[in-house]
């Protein structure tokens, strides 16, 4: 599975931002190959080895940022991708719209962020969305954090209190696809 450049930008600005002056600290735990990643410049539009470019990168913050949470390590820094993404010039369209049609969406554009993968609407109710993620590359439940706090971060942006993000079935334990079951008041 690979990932787009403007995430991978997301994490490397997620630590040199929320952690100020341990960024080449945080580059040392790193394996080489994610090194060489945040040692270069990082390209927006490139495609990285998602193992190398998030999964990797957000166990290190978890080592060094939330006791070897690298679960929470990868949930807040999508969180943090997400407010980089919504707010500025987008924030009026996310304010404006429902936040159904916000996390429909993203279902949508995650698909342009990370390859091979889909994201479909499986159920929509009125403060409720269940979505699907297909991959036939390697997945993990680091991405699935990721996933998971950007969409609290987006419903959060548009609005949407007690939100409550549960994954019934993760690729990642074996199941066939990864399910988001979302809801928020």
């Amino acid at each position: 599975m690979e990932i787009k450049g403007t995430a991978v930008l997301t994490i490397q600005n997620f630590v040199k931002h929320a952690n100020k002056g341990l960024y080449n600290e945080w580059v040392n735990l790193l394996p080489q190959a994610s090194k060489e990643i945040f040692s270069n410049e990082i390209y927006p539009n490139q495609w990285y080895d998602v193992l190398y470019a998030a999964v990797e990168p957000s166990k290190a913050i978890g080592k060094m940022f939330y006791n070897n949470d690298e679960q929470k390590a990868a949930f807040e820094s999508g969180r943090y991708s997400a407010t980089q993404a919504l707010t500025g010039i987008y924030k009026f369209f996310v304010k404006a719209a429902s936040p159904g049609f916000i996390i429909t969406r993203a279902s949508y554009v995650f698909a342009t962020y990370y390859r091979p993968c889909t994201m479909k609407v499986l159920e929509k109710a009125d403060k409720a969305v269940q979505l699907r993620l297909d991959s036939d590359g390697p997945h993990c439940e680091v991405v699935q954090q990721r996933i998971a706090g950007w969409m609290e971060r987006g419903l959060e942006i548009s609005g949407c209190a007690n939100i409550k993000i549960d994954i019934p079935k993760s690729i990642a334990k074996g199941d066939a696809f990864t399910q988001f079951s979302i809801k928020w008041a």
